[in-house]
């Protein structure tokens, strides 16, 4: 039995683990990575032909993005996941398609008119298609038999409708291991899902480290936060940007605006309307009202057995088409708009951002995790300046987080869940950035005086032996020239201004000698100035 590391190892996203154990070989997870990739990853050791199935935790594309992939590289085996996530990778791996093939095609087309090679897509809607059909539902807390020696039982994590910890138990010539895959973890009291279910034993834990160096610092009430920035935007003649998550985030404020509405909380805007523009996240919200039964948390199913749907209200304006998207910001009412991607990297949220940026009466309000190197991330961050579509924009709207809305556990939710576990010889610390991933392991071992080994992509381990057979060191990815490009704008108009400065220069041959030695004093004067 062995285990190696391969996705997600000192990074946040691309999870990936390889299994050797009673004759198979297995992926918990095969996700995409997305935004800055740091360190490179190791290769899955063996050809996708050889992989005889893949435990998936949730849907997220960070955790299932490249199943398509695995499928067009010859993987056929099962894909076992709880019901709702083989509903929600039915639309997100087909979503993710689609931009694979719809940016491949954009920059195919850019570089035929340089003369440059075409770019061919990650992988094809038929690869999703393929993919999707290999899925195998199960429901929570039933235990099932892969084959001989391989059970598994799924548990409710907390953080997606239908997302999973994953128990493993491995039993090969009467050795018998449990292996616990942790997945995300939610946050405590979210809106519609169950808080996470803790696990009993295991003699080894994967675990998630997304923010296990930082605390939540909560509203003390989610819908007066959101009314306040309502309100406030609403009131200067503006309107609220929320880059969401297509699954998860958006269902999540639709049930905190229902409330708004509801109870009129937002004064002298009534009917305001609230578009959800996003094909994905409209197919999303009737998966979840669809597995309300299984995935609910008590309050939410209250509301459904009083005949209400928590997540839908009047003025709420689903659009699916292109003509439909467009149109949204002809309308000059006050409204909020709720569109894909959650880090603005791909998707319609880019052009919503391209009309509404610049005006300094809207507000862009960040509701979820920005990844490094994103351009959610830069805004956050402050930027002043960003690149859409090849043009300049100028960041005029007010730039807003919702602190706690998270569909991460923070550090001392991660660590009630670890705590919670018997019988645990070590923790490996994955899914996170290496100062978050270093910095909970070294919780865990002043808190629970835990064994923890925070690997490296590559890293393998005996699970029979209990010892790091390769204890792989990091290897980082060369920076391309133009990674960054939103966060190095200002650098990139330096340059053009230097390099029109040299043409000024020039072109000042037979000038007027006092005119030259007026030139030159300014420009020594300011080299001067940025000097000191």
């Amino acid at each position: 039995m062995k285990m190696t590391f391969i996705g997600a190892t000192h990074e946040v996203t691309g999870s990936c683990t390889y299994i050797e154990a009673c004759g198979k070989r297995f992926l918990v997870d095969f996700g995409m990575e997305q935004g800055e990739d740091i360190y490179e990853n190791a290769q899955v050791p063996t050809a996708p032909g050889n992989i005889d199935f893949v435990l998936l935790t949730h849907a997220h594309i960070d955790h299932s993005g490249m199943l398509p992939l695995l499928y067009a590289g010859g993987f056929s085996g099962e894909i076992h996941a709880t019901t709702a996530t083989a509903n929600l990778c039915s639309v997100m791996l087909r979503d993710s398609a689609h931009i694979q093939e719809f940016e491949a095609a954009w920059r195919s087309k850019k570089a035929k008119r340089r003369g440059e090679e075409i770019y061919e897509p990650l992988y094809t809607m038929n690869d999703a298609l393929g993919a999707i059909e290999l899925f195998v539902p199960h429901p929570y807390d039933r235990t099932f038999e892969i084959c001989k020696g391989i059970a598994v039982t799924f548990r409710d994590a907390g953080h997606l409708l239908g997302s999973s910890s994953i128990v493993l138990n491995l039993t090969e010539d009467g050795e018998t291991r449990t292996i616990c895959f942790s997945g995300d973890i939610g946050n405590i009291n979210q809106p519609l899902i169950r808080d996470p279910q803790h696990i009993d034993f295991a003699d080894y834990v994967v675990m998630e480290s997304t923010y296990g160096n930082r605390v939540h610092h909560r509203p003390t009430d989610y819908v007066t936060a959101l009314t306040g920035v309502l309100q406030t935007t609403f009131d200067r003649g503006g309107s609220v940007i929320i880059p969401s998550f297509a699954v998860g985030r958006t269902q999540e404020m639709l049930y905190f605006l229902r409330q708004i509405k509801t109870d009129n909380l937002v004064k002298g805007h009534d009917g305001f309307p609230v578009y959800v523009d996003s094909p994905l996240a409209n197919e999303a919200t009737d998966i979840f009202i669809n597995n309300r039964e299984s995935c609910y948390d008590e309050e939410a199913l209250s509301y459904v057995r009083n005949g209400i749907n928590p997540i839908t209200f009047p003025d709420l304006i689903r659009t699916v088409s292109s003509d439909d998207s467009r149109a949204i910001n002809s309308d000059a009412r006050p409204k909020v708009i709720i569109s894909a991607s959650g880090m603005c990297e791909a998707g319609r949220i880019k052009h919503h951002l391209k009309h509404n940026i610049w005006k300094p009466e809207n507000t862009i309000l960040f509701v979820g995790y920005q990844a490094t190197n994103t351009l959610g991330r830069s805004l956050v961050d402050g930027a002043h300046r960003i690149k859409l579509f090849g043009e300049s924009y100028n960041v005029g709207a007010e730039i807003k987080q919702l602190p706690g809305v998270s569909g991460h556990a923070d550090v001392h939710g991660l660590l009630d869940w670890a705590t919670a576990i018997a019988g645990v010889k070590k923790f490996f610390i994955n899914h996170g950035e290496s100062q978050s991933a270093e910095a909970f392991g070294k919780t865990l071992r002043e808190e629970l005086g835990a064994d923890v080994y925070v690997p490296y992509s590559g890293a393998e381990f005996d699970l029979i032996s209990g010892e790091v057979t390769i204890d792989a060191k990091p290897l980082l990815i060369p920076k391309k020239e133009n990674a960054g490009a939103n966060n190095n704008i200002y650098y990139k108009e330096l340059l053009s201004a230097t390099e029109r400065l040299s043409a000024l220069i020039k072109d000042s041959q037979g000038r007027a000698n006092a005119d030259m030695r007026k030139l030159a004093d300014k420009i020594n004067k300011l080299c001067d100035k940025w000097e000191l």
